[in-house]
C-alpha cells in the first residue's frame, strides 16, 4: 500500500501539503482532485520519485512497477508502433539482455536471457501495441508511420499508449482524456476498468472520473481527504458537509436562489424526450449540490442576445471540406468530408453534435461560423445573426505576443468597423472592469498570452466570447483545458444563456447538461442522433468492436489477394510478360518460406515452454530470434512484391 503520514510538502515558499495522512490500498483506483495550484502535480511528483517530502512519512513498495505518461513531445524517427513497444520496459530489458548475452560464452546466461525475453511477451509485443494505438484513435495505415510526422496532440496520445503498454503496479495519469476525442475516450474507460494495479488519475471529466475511480483524494487547504467513492459521490458527501456549516451555508443562499431558479425555468422547458431527460437529470444533480457549486470563486453569464433571428440559418444541400492545397495544380477538387445537408438550425435550441474521430464534426462548425466556405449547397443566415465561435485551438482566435487588454480592445475596433456593437462599453477601463469579471485583474490584463496556461487562454476566449452577445454560440471542445469549476461555471452559463447553442465535445457532463438533441456526424452526412450519450456510447464501442473486426478481416485476406493479382492487359511501361511472370513467382516463394517459418516459429514456442536444459534454452532462444528476423526481412520483401504487382 501506499502510505502518507504528517506529510509536508513545499513548492518554493508555498506550502501544498501541511501535516497530509492518508492511505491507498492496492488495487484501488483513485482520482485526486483540488483547485488549480492546490498541491495535485507536486503530490504526482512526490508519488514518482521526482519530489521528497519535507516532512513526515512516505512509503511506497519498493518492489512496484510504475507507468506514467512522459510529458515531454517525442522527437523520433521510429515508427508509431516500435515507439509503443518500447513503453512495455520490462521487454525492453529483456532485449537488451539477450544481446548481451550473445556476446559471451555463458549458456546458462543465454537461457535464463531468452526466457525472460519470452516470459516480457516478445511474440505479440507488436500486436498488443497496435491494439493500443489503433483504441487510440489512429488509423490502420499510420501503425508505421514515424513519430514525428504526427501533429503534437497524436505524439501525446501515443505517450498514453506507450505508459498503458508498460506493466505496472501503479499507474499515474496526469489528465489524460486531453487530447482524446470521444470515441477515445470511451475506449480508454473500458481499458481502465480492466487495469488490475493501483492507478492515480488527475482529471477534470467528472464523468470520465466517475467511470474509473472508486476513491476520491481531495486537496484542500493543505490537506488531504480520502472519500470513499466516485466524484459524483465525492461532491456529494462533500455538498453535505458544507450544509453542517451553517456560517458558510447562509453565505451562500443567494447563490443557491440563483442556482435552483434557472433549475427550475429550465426544468419546465425540457420535453420528455430522451436527451431532455439527461439534461434533467444534470440539472437535478447540480440543485442538490447547490451549496458545493456556490462555493466556485468563478461564475459568469452570457448577456441577453440584442436579437433571435428564426430560423438562426438555414443549410440546403451544403457539402463541407477544404478547399485544394495552395499550389496544386489546376482544377485540382476540393477534399468534401460531409455532403448534401439540409437542414435549420433554430432560435434556443442546444444541439450536440456527436460523431467519431475524423468524421467531420470540427469542420461543420468551422464552416458554419464562416472559417471555411462551403464546398456546395447554400447556408442562409437569419437576419441579424451574431456568431460567438469557440475554436479547438484557443490560439487560433488569439495573438500570443498580445495581452488580454490588447485582444479586447482590437474586438473592441473590430466590432465598431462592422457595425457591430459589443456587450460593453469600450473605453479601456471599462474593458479592464470586463477582465476582471473573468479574473483578469492586475498585472494579467497586460501577461502576453503566450505566457498563460491553457485553462487562461480558455478563459480569455470566453470572455471575448461573451463580450460579444452573441445570439449563436458554437463551441468546440471549450473545456479542453478548463479546470471542473470552470466547467460548472460554463455549463450554468450555457443554460442560462437566451439563444442558440452548438456543442462538440468530449465532456458528456457539459454535453448531459446543455443539449437537447444531437446530431450525428457519420459516413459523410449528418442525421438527428435518436438515443442519449448513454446510446451513443454503446454505439462507439459496437462501432470501435465492427472495425477491429473489419481490420482484421482485411488482414486475414490480404495474402491471399496478393498472390492471385493476375497482370492487367496493359503493362507499365518497360515490364514484359515475363517480368509479371517472375514477380509471381518470387511472391509465392517467399509466402511458402513465410508460411515454413511461422511454423518453426510456433514449434520453438512450444519448446521453450516445456522447460528444457539451460543449453537447449540457448539456442531455441537464439534460433527463434533469427527466425523472427529473417520474417521481418521476408514481410517487407512481401510488400514490396505486392506493391509491384498492384502497380
Amino acid at each position: 500500500m501506499i502510505n502518507l503520514k504528517n506529510i509536508t510538502l513545499r513548492r518554493g515558499v508555498k506550502v501544498l501539503l501541511d501535516g497530509a495522512s492518508v492511505t491507498l490500498n492496492p488495487g484501488e483506483k483513485v482520482g485526486l482532485v483540488g483547485r488549480n495550484g492546490a498541491g495535485k502535480s507536486s503530490l504526482f511528483a512526490l508519488l514518482n520519485g521526482n519530489l521528497h517530502e519535507d516532512g513526515g512519512e512516505f512509503f511506497i513498495p519498493s518492489q512496484w512497477r510504475m507507468g506514467q505518461v512522459a510529458q515531454d513531445m517525442p522527437e523520433t524517427s521510429q515508427s508509431a508502433t516500435d515507439f509503443v513497444v518500447e513503453g512495455d520496459t520490462e521487454l525492453l530489458a529483456a532485449r537488451i539482455e539477450v544481446a548481451a548475452s550473445e556476446a559471451t560464452d555463458d549458456y546458462d546466461r543465454m537461457a535464463h536471457a531468452y526466457m525472460a525475453l519470452h516470459d516480457a511477451g516478445e511474440h505479440d509485443a507488436p500486436s498488443r501495441a497496435q491494439a493500443l494505438i489503433l483504441g487510440l484513435g489512429f488509423k490502420t495505415t499510420e501503425l508505421e508511420n514515424p513519430v514525428n510526422s504526427f501533429s503534437g496532440g497524436w505524439r501525446m496520445r501515443l505517450q498514453l499508449a506507450r505508459a498503458l503498454m508498460c506493466p505496472s503496479d501503479l499507474l499515474l495519469l496526469d489528465e489524460p482524456t486531453n487530447h482524446l476525442d470521444l470515441d477515445a475516450l470511451v475506449w480508454l474507460e473500458a481499458w481502465l476498468k480492466k487495469y488490475e494495479g493501483t492507478m492515480v488519475v488527475i482529471s477534470h471529466d467528472r464523468e470520465f472520473l466517475d467511470a474509473v475511480t472508486n476513491v476520491t483524494l481531495h486537496i484542500d487547504a493543505a490537506k488531504l481527504m480520502r472519500y470513499g467513492g466516485n466524484y459524483s459521490k465525492f461532491e456529494d458527501m462533500r455538498a453535505e458537509q458544507m450544509e453542517l456549516q451553517q456560517n458558510a451555508f447562509s453565505k451562500q443562499q443567494d447563490k443557491i436562489a440563483h442556482l435552483q431558479k434557472f433549475i427550475a425555468r429550465f426544468k419546465a422547458k425540457a420535453s420528455k424526450a430522451k436527451q431532455a431527460q439527461s439534461r434533467v437529470k444534470a440539472l437535478d444533480r447540480m440543485e442538490k449540490i447547490a451549496p458545493l457549486l456556490s462555493e466556485a470563486d468563478f461564475t459568469f453569464e452570457f448577456s441577453e442576445p440584442a436579437n433571435l433571428p428564426n430560423p438562426m440559418l438555414s443549410m440546403a444541400g451544403v457539402s463541407f471540406g477544404y478547399p485544394a492545397p495552395e499550389g496544386s495544380p489546376p482544377k485540382t477538387p476540393p477534399t468534401v468530408i460531409v455532403r448534401n445537408v439540409s437542414k435549420s438550425v433554430l432560435a434556443g435550441q442546444r444541439i450536440g453534435i456527436l460523431g467519431a474521430n475524423g468524421q467531420g464534426k470540427s469542420t461543420v462548425v468551422k464552416t458554419i461560423a464562416r472559417d471555411l466556405a462551403a464546398i456546395g449547397g447554400e447556408v442562409t443566415e437569419g437576419k441579424g445573426l451574431n456568431i460567438g465561435y469557440f475554436a479547438q485551438q484557443e490560439l487560433d482566435v488569439l495573438r500570443p505576443a498580445d495581452n488580454p487588454l490588447e485582444h479586447m480592445i482590437r474586438l473592441a475596433k473590430d466590432l465598431a468597423a462592422n457595425g457591430k456593437i459589443g456587450g460593453q462599453a469600450t473605453r479601456e477601463q471599462d474593458l479592464r472592469s470586463f477582465l476582471g469579471t473573468f479574473n483578469f485583474g492586475g498585472d494579467m490584463v497586460k501577461q502576453a498570452v503566450g505566457s498563460m496556461s491553457g485553462g487562461e487562454k480558455a478563459r480569455l476566449v470566453l470572455c471575448m466570447l461573451v463580450w460579444q452577445r452573441p445570439n449563436l454560440l458554437l463551441m468546440d471542445e471549450p473545456t479542453n483545458h478548463l479546470d471542473l469549476a470552470t466547467r460548472e461555471a460554463l455549463s450554468m452559463a450555457l443554460n442560462e444563456f437566451e439563444g442558440t447553442v452548438m456543442l462538440v465535445s468530449h465532456d458528456r457532463s457539459l454535453l448531459r447538461a446543455v443539449c437537447d438533441e444531437f446530431w450525428m456526424v457519420s459516413r459523410g452526412g449528418v442525421e438527428p442522433f435518436d438515443g442519449d450519450l448513454d446510446d451513443y456510447q454503446r454505439y462507439l464501442l459496437d462501432e470501435a468492436k465492427r472495425q477491429r473486426e473489419l481490420a482484421k478481416e482485411e488482414a486475414k485476406n490480404q495474402a491471399p489477394k496478393a498472390a492471385t493479382v493476375v497482370a492487367a492487359p496493359a503493362l507499365p511501361a518497360g515490364l514484359t510478360q515475363d517480368q509479371v511472370k517472375q514477380l509471381k513467382k518470387s511472391l509465392q516463394a517467399v509466402e511458402e518460406k513465410m508460411a515454413t517459418l511461422n511454423a518453426e516459429g510456433a514449434a520453438l514456442d512450444g519448446k521453450l515452454s516445456t522447460n528444457p536444459h539451460p543449453s537447449v534454452i540457448a539456442e531455441t532462444g537464439k534460433r527463434l530470434k533469427a527466425v523472427n528476423q529473417e520474417l521481418k526481412t521476408l514481410e517487407d520483401q512481401w510488400l514490396d512484391l505486392t506493391g509491384q504487382l498492384e502497380t
